[in-house]
């Protein structure tokens, strides 16, 4: 795969633009600390495959997603590759780095044309200890991403594939789902490998899971993009519950 360093400037991408996911850290701000922050950094855009942020790096600043998705991997002992999550524009990613003193954790690659802006550590902290609602939700995203990564540990060992995989497509659904007439589409471009790394499970097994969710009538899979037909009935399988409003 492709590792190039995206250093193009972008020309133009309107501060405070609405629309990112309330969940996210950009859609959670109150709107005049979301624009001043915003107004920090220099903006970018990378290509397809280009890396924001790579594993092992001593590099401190943070990347506001404006648009566009990126995929979260770690290598593996064995030389393989792990994709920990998916985040979207709206999202923040590198900011454990910009809190402490170790090596960046992971490899931050676009999965398409990305609208972002980089920020130093010394910006970032200095924008934070002036604005105390930033510093409130930065917080609570690390505490959502760890409560996520623990509760992924859990199920691993505790459910069956089909289950998580529907709780994979639930949660992205609810967070990042695009409403459309039939149902929510999830316009990330996961592969069924990275399907499995997400899941913990082997690929031949996210082909039967997926087979079996298109048969119930749950989800459609076509290029680039799967869409949730019935996001109540699919946490029913992922033994989520009801649906969050």
């Amino acid at each position: 795969m492709r590792r190039r360093e995206a250093v193009s400037v972008m020309q133009s991408d309107p501060v405070g633009q609405e629309g990112w996911p309330a969940r996210s850290f950009l859609g959670g701000l109150p709107k005049s600390v979301r624009t001043g922050l915003l107004e920090l950094g220099t903006r970018c855009r990378y290509l397809r495959e280009e890396i924001l942020i790579r594993e092992g790096d001593r590099s401190k600043h943070v990347v506001l997603l404006r648009s566009g998705f990126v995929k979260v991997t770690s290598r593996l002992d064995n030389g393989h590759e792990a994709l920990l999550a998916i985040r979207i524009g709206g999202d923040i990613v590198g900011e454990m780095a910009a809190m402490d003193d170790a090596p960046r954790s992971a490899t931050v690659t676009a999965c398409g044309e990305i609208a972002a802006s980089i920020v130093r550590e010394s910006d970032l902290r200095l924008f934070l200890s002036n604005h105390p609602e930033a510093a409130m939700a930065l917080a609570g995203i690390v505490a959502q991403r760890l409560r996520w990564a623990n509760r992924r540990r859990v199920e691993f060992g505790g459910y069956p594939v089909k289950v998580r995989l529907a709780r994979v497509l639930a949660e992205l659904a609810t967070s990042y789902g695009l409403r459309v007439p039939r149902g929510l589409v999830i316009g990330v471009d996961l592969t069924q490998p990275e399907m499995a790394a997400l899941t913990g499970s082997a690929e031949v097994t996210i082909h039967k899971a997926l087979a079996e969710l298109r048969r119930d009538g749950l989800i459609t899979t076509g290029y680039r993009r799967t869409t949730v037909l019935d996001l109540a009935r699919l946490r029913d399988v992922a033994r989520l519950g009801a649906t969050r409003q």
